[in-house]
């Protein structure tokens, strides 16, 4: 038998290991195993179980962890566990009895006391005994209700970590989501975060990033091409700002150059030191093009519509002097000239106008049959002339091409920007051939040209608007950068497509999609 000396000196002993294995591991059914296996040991008990109530409902009671029972004996309690710890004096022996027959355990005594935190239930812990002589002491009791408070410190300990857990585990998918560059640097500037973005953004493989420097991960250089992140930390600036913001060229580890922004949301102790800062990066190329294209549009077509209006302006006042006199050949030219720059002043005006509709919501189309190879005739004849001796026209269109069904005013637009552009951006002269063919519900028309050509990487950016080719032409020919951009739109209202197949200095096709008429459909 122990004496009481000795089972005090061993129950300290257990509660140290208790104490030490909360503070080693968060992992509940561990602790509540190693605490009911003490309980019982110190209890003099046979056998024991610890239930715990559910985080969603304090009605339900629950076996976590037992000692000398066997998982297969547990839905036998369920009655026990359903019974109030107040009426266990009364009703809990026949219960156990049940039990016991259930099972084919022996169990005659049982001791349960509450597992409480701050006065909050969390459980109960259950001791049984095989025996009837020695009944269950005050003394058994308090050692009881000693492991039930270790128990109930494992088990906040435990739902606390789980819960801690669960919200970094959101916070981490949250990262990893995110559509922009997500990374987390600590207070020695190393990276400790790197999601799929930021892989995807600087082409460094997270394996690799993590570790390194941001500086060297994220080396956002300022206009003059030196590392903002070395030379004019924005986390470091004095005085410090609460959500600093730099933007810069960013060359990427497979060789992309790319314009990004990167917001950081800094971490700072009680005396200003850095603790760890978010850093949220995202590409702002296209944006950046945008601005610079406007920009661009801006200073050209300014200038574009001063022309105009300054050569009419100029000829009108001429022709008005009083100390002049003019022919009637001249008259006659000098109106043809305001006639031709009026024309050319409204040919903008209108580009601009349908720039705006397409902003406010598309392109209103007043659709109809139409023969293609007529109206690509006419555009021919009309331009012919203004292109002079230097270039031969040809049309190849099948004798029996079918009508396409679509907006003529809007198809001939297309055609006139594209047999222009032929003519602008071939200096040389040389043959330009319009023609087309029917393929399935679509009519396939195309404008070649000997020109300049086109290099490949800019041949899906001629169709942005304000867009245009950085050459000589460029510099010696008139235009806004629009008229691709407005013949893509139209093209695709119509629900066809529009490309260019080109190589520099081997001139450009130009190829585009109509729908057929609806005559050639329901045959």
């Amino acid at each position: 038998m122990i004496e009481p000396g000795d089972h005090r000196l061993r129950q300290r002993e257990y509660l140290l290991q208790i104490s030490r294995a909360l503070t080693a591991q968060l992992d509940l059914v561990s602790v509540l195993s190693l605490v009911i296996g003490y309980a019982v040991e110190m209890t003099a008990g046979t056998s024991g179980l610890i239930a715990l109530y559910d985080e969603d409902s304090s009605d339900e009671l629950r076996i976590r962890a037992s000692a000398r029972l066997s998982r297969e004996d547990w839905p036998a309690f369920a009655r026990l566990l359903k019974l109030p710890l107040g009426d266990l004096p009364r009703r809990g022996e026949a219960i156990l009895r049940d039990v016991a027959d259930d099972t084919g355990l022996t169990l005659r005594q049982m001791i349960a006391l509450p597992l409480t935190l701050r006065d909050t239930p969390v459980g109960v812990i259950y001791v049984f005994r095989a025996a009837l002589n020695v009944a269950f002491s005050a003394d058994d009791r308090q050692v009881l209700q000693d492991f039930a408070d270790q128990a109930a410190i494992a088990v906040s300990n435990a739902r606390l970590y789980q819960s801690v857990l669960r919200e970094k585990q959101r916070l981490d998918a949250t990262i990893e989501q995110s559509a922009d560059g997500v990374m987390i640097i600590d207070s020695r500037w190393r990276i400790t975060t790197f999601n799929k973005a930021m892989e995807q953004l600087t082409g460094w493989p997270r394996e690799e990033a993590i570790g390194r420097p941001c500086a060297e991960i994220l080396g956002i250089q300022n206009p003059q091409g030196a590392n903002i992140c070395l030379v004019d930390c924005p986390l470091q600036r004095l005085p410090f700002a609460a959500n600093p913001v730099v933007e810069g060229r960013l060359l990427t580890r497979d060789g992309r150059e790319l314009y990004v922004q990167s917001r950081y949301a800094p971490q700072r102790g009680a005396k200003g030191q850095f603790l760890g800062a978010i850093a949220n990066v995202r590409d702002i190329t296209a944006q950046k093009q945008d601005e610079e294209l406007q920009s661009t549009f801006i200073s050209v077509i300014s200038h574009e519509l001063k022309t105009p209006v300054s050569i009419i302006k100029g000829f009108a006042g001429t022709l008005q002097r009083d100390d002049a006199t003019f022919s009637a050949e001249q008259y006659r030219e000098g109106l043809g000239v305001i006639e031709e720059e009026a024309d050319r002043l409204a040919r903008q005006i209108q580009d601009l106008l349908d720039v705006s509709r397409l902003t406010a919501g598309g392109i209103r189309l007043d659709m109809a049959d139409f023969p293609l190879h007529a109206l690509a005739a006419d555009v021919v004849r009309a331009l012919a002339p203004s292109a002079g001796e230097r270039f031969e026209f040809e049309l190849r269109f099948p004798d029996d091409m079918p009508p396409v069904h679509g907006d003529y005013e809007r198809a001939r637009q297309v055609l006139v920007n594209l047999v222009s552009n032929a003519i602008k951006y071939s200096p040389e002269g040389g043959k330009i051939r319009v023609g087309g063919w029917p393929e399935g519900d679509f009519a396939v028309c195309y404008v070649a040209d000997q020109g300049v050509g086109i290099a490949p990487e800019e041949h899906e950016a001629i169709f942005r608007r304000f867009y245009r080719i950085d050459n000589r032409l460029r510099r010696e020919t008139q235009g806004s950068g629009l008229g691709l951009y407005l013949t893509r739109a139209i093209v695709e209202a119509h629900g066809g497509r529009i490309w260019v197949e080109s190589q520099v200095g081997k001139g450009a096709r130009f190829v585009f999609t109509l729908p057929m008429g609806r005559r050639q459909l329901t045959d």
